[in-house]
């Protein structure tokens, strides 16, 4: 190292922290204590912690050590000397449920989930070759669903759709057009649209027979008649089908980097789409040369979920395996070969992490 360059043996130690660091904090907001401490507004005793959020005093205490060593949570001491915790209103803006779609603390449960599900097989990966199945991954994509819910619920209907299009995609949404979510797993995007748009018709469509029996389940708690979900392979649709031709809006949240056959998938997108049909793709904010990633604030992060999950579910049977850091210029690439000869890449209101693609056939 040169210069004033900090040693390589004091970042290994620090990544060392940080992944520790990582996996305790995921514990911490699975239980609910930063709600917790957020919702106490002062400094408080682990006993006052542990009868509020139910839990084992043991526990709780050896996590605030974590906590405390990690500058997340302070530690002060009153008259009577008794430690007590406090987590900072800066730290609960970015750490509690509350913080809505700025709502940082809900990755830190990732990595771990990942790692439970799918450390050996990853590795195995690295002496073969071979992907790792959807099914392996229960736990992350029940989290992800959740993900998805708090995301969506803050940010699809009055936010997101109305940047579509110049609006123009709400207006027809409330007249009434027939719209299709792809890989749309457990319905939650396509639930609060149908909720939201009563006089339009919608279609989810994923491969996982679980993850429809959910959204199915739902929708008709939900009391929802206008909606519908259908098991399919995303890749088989460019050729005719019962569905051609009969959409004028789909919808793919972070489902095309996943697909064994990327290429053909949004090739029957295209086949599904009206003569005049639209089409948002959204999908990681990244560049395709990883030397572009280097600056990216949580490209490592990302990497990492890419790793886990994203490239080696991509690589089932032969699969492109993409991974989610496939980059805006070879999707733009892929969406152009896909047939879309129209299409514009923007920004996506209160969502730092994915880029719009937007696509007229």
């Amino acid at each position: 190292m040169q210069g004033d360059a900090k040693p390589f043996q004091d970042k290994i130690v620090e990544i060392l922290n940080h992944g520790s660091l990582n996996l305790a904090m995921g514990l911490g907001y699975r239980a609910g204590l930063f709600d917790i401490m957020d919702a106490k507004a002062r400094p408080c005793t682990v006993e006052e912690i542990c009868k509020a959020a139910g839990l084992n005093r043991r526990y709780v205490q050896e996590w605030l050590g974590v906590m405390v060593c990690g500058e997340i949570v302070a530690l002060v001491r009153d008259d009577d000397g008794q430690p007590r915790f406090l987590l900072p209103k800066a730290h609960g803006d970015v750490l509690a449920r509350r913080a809505g779609s700025g709502n940082l603390g809900v990755y830190t449960q990732e990595i771990p989930l990942l790692t439970a599900c799918a450390m050996e097989s990853v590795f195995q990966g690295f002496l073969t070759g071979a992907g790792v199945p959807y099914e392996q991954y229960p736990a992350f994509h029940d989290f992800m669903a959740q993900l998805g819910d708090a995301k969506h619920r803050q940010v699809l209907v009055n936010t997101f759709l109305p940047s579509v299009d110049e609006g123009s995609i709400v207006q027809a949404l409330h007249r009434g057009i027939h719209v299709c979510d792809l890989g749309c797993a457990q319905g939650v995007a396509i639930l609060l649209m149908a909720q939201a748009f009563p006089a339009s018709r919608f279609t989810g469509i994923d491969i996982s027979v679980d993850a429809l029996e959910t959204a199915r389940a739902d929708a008709h708690e939900m009391g929802l008649t206008n909606v519908c979900f259908e098991q399919r392979d995303a890749a088989e649709l460019y050729h005719p089908n019962s569905l051609s031709a009969r959409f004028d809006y789909i919808t793919a949240f972070d489902a095309i980097h996943d697909q064994t056959r990327p290429l053909e998938a949004l090739r029957g997108i295209h086949e599904l789409l009206k003569p005049d049909g639209a089409f948002s793709m959204i999908d990681i904010a990244a560049e395709s040369d990883m030397e572009g990633n280097r600056n990216h604030p949580m490209g490592a992060f990302l990497y990492t979920v890419s790793l886990m999950h994203c490239m080696p579910v991509g690589l089932v049977d032969g699969g492109a395996g993409l991974g989610m850091m496939w980059g805006r210029q070879l999707a733009e690439k892929m969406l152009a070969k896909a047939g879309f000869g129209r299409v514009s890449v923007t920004t996506i209101p209160n969502d730092p992490f994915n880029l719009h693609f937007f696509c007229r056939k």
